[in-house]
């Protein structure tokens, strides 16, 4: 499993940065100096070493060991870095990729699947595709937090809701 941990937005100034849209929850440690990143741009793949990184007007600027001038780094826009999940026994969270794909249940009846993450300033928002009656193919956007989705079981590949009244109205 692959998770994108950011892309290249342009490049910076004229000794070859990059300013890097970061997509993940751990930068300091998928964006640290000497760590090697895999990127993909269209059909290419390659590997950058990050030589240095720092924080520029809310966004990361990265200087590559293998990218010595700005026309090196032109070169690098739309790039996106790829990495595996960093694993974290003692983290409760879950990751995107994790939830999409989970079955929806509400009274113990099947309404629909998670298809997608909204990541919103404050929390998360599960897209859930329904199914089965007036609703189906109708998207539900549901709030996710504890007193709404009290339980997500992967084993099960389930999540359970107790959505507040009218919440699954549409």
């Amino acid at each position: 499993m692959e998770l994108r941990i950011g892309h290249v937005v342009k490049s910076h100034g004229i000794k070859g940065e990059v300013v890097v849209e970061v997509t993940t929850d751990e930068p300091e440690v998928r964006f640290a100096v000497g760590e090697v990143l895999t990127g993909r741009q269209g059909r290419k793949e390659h590997e950058l070493t990050i030589d240095t990184a720092r924080v520029h007007q809310g966004r990361l600027l990265i200087k590559f060991k293998e990218v010595p001038d700005r026309t090196a780094a032109d070169s690098l826009r739309g790039t996106k870095f790829i990495a595996a999940p960093l694993i974290d026994e003692d983290d409760d969270g879950f990751y995107d990729h994790e939830l999409e794909g989970l079955r929806v249940l509400h009274d113990g009846t099947d309404i629909g699947v998670v298809t997608g993450v909204m990541h919103v300033p404050g929390r998360q928002i599960l897209e859930v595709e329904l199914d089965g009656g007036d609703n189906s193919g109708k998207e539900a956007l549901i709030p996710f937090v504890h007193d709404i989705v009290p339980e997500v079981d992967l084993d099960a590949g389930c999540v359970v809701i107790t959505p507040p009244d009218g919440l699954l109205e549409l």
